[in-house]
């Protein structure tokens, strides 16, 4: 583990391979799962705020999930989370050509918004825990993703370097670059401890 600002970090991070495969996993990570992406509480307020900007963007059966569970739900695990469509998708997951996609992130490319999508999901394969001292930043393997592995392994690109652009967003341009640098110098890191 390592530790930058309030966070620790998993060696997986610097470790494994990734690149998403969209060819190939169709989306999956929008579909599969036992709830909705996870969100952070300021989140909440921003897709209640961006609804009716991205409402135009989903599908008939995500409108009336959000009209019946609301925008955001809490799931069994005490969770904000978005809601989801018969235990699947997400309700603002759309299809295109069989591959699912975000409703609010095509709103975010069209100009429509400034909210590119919830945190959680474009950080996926990482995932937050947030503690009271410290947030644990932690690699999530999950079979789906078995294609990004392999492109990752391939092209010999760890997680850290795929997820940069939202690791920047979550934690800022100066905390990257102290994961980059340990990452580059992690035996000379791990020898000293």
């Amino acid at each position: 583990m390592l530790q930058i600002g309030k966070a620790i970090i998993s060696l997986d991070v610097i470790e494994k391979k990734f690149i998403c495969d969209i060819s190939k996993c169709c989306g999956a990570c929008c579909v599969e799962g036992d709830s909705g992406a996870p969100l952070e509480d300021e989140e909440k307020k921003i897709i209640e705020d961006i609804y009716p900007v991205i409402k135009e963007y989903l599908t008939e059966k995500g409108i009336q999930e959000i009209e019946k569970q609301g925008k955001t739900v809490i799931d069994s695990d005490g969770d904000l989370v978005t809601p989801i469509i018969n235990n699947k998708e997400c309700v603002y997951t759309v299809f295109e050509n069989g591959t699912a996609q975000c409703g609010i992130e095509k709103a975010f490319f069209d100009g429509k918004i400034s909210f590119r999508k919830p945190i959680s999901c474009q950080l996926y394969p990482i995932r937050i825990q947030k503690y009271a001292e410290f947030d644990a930043v932690n690699y999530n393997k999950w079979d789906i993703c078995k294609p990004a592995r392999e492109l990752g392994f391939k092209n010999g690109t760890p997680v850290y370097v795929f997820l940069k652009e939202p690791l920047i967003r979550k934690y800022g341009k100066e905390w990257y670059e102290e994961l980059q640098y340990a990452a580059e110098h992690i035996d000379e890191i791990m020898k000293k401890r």
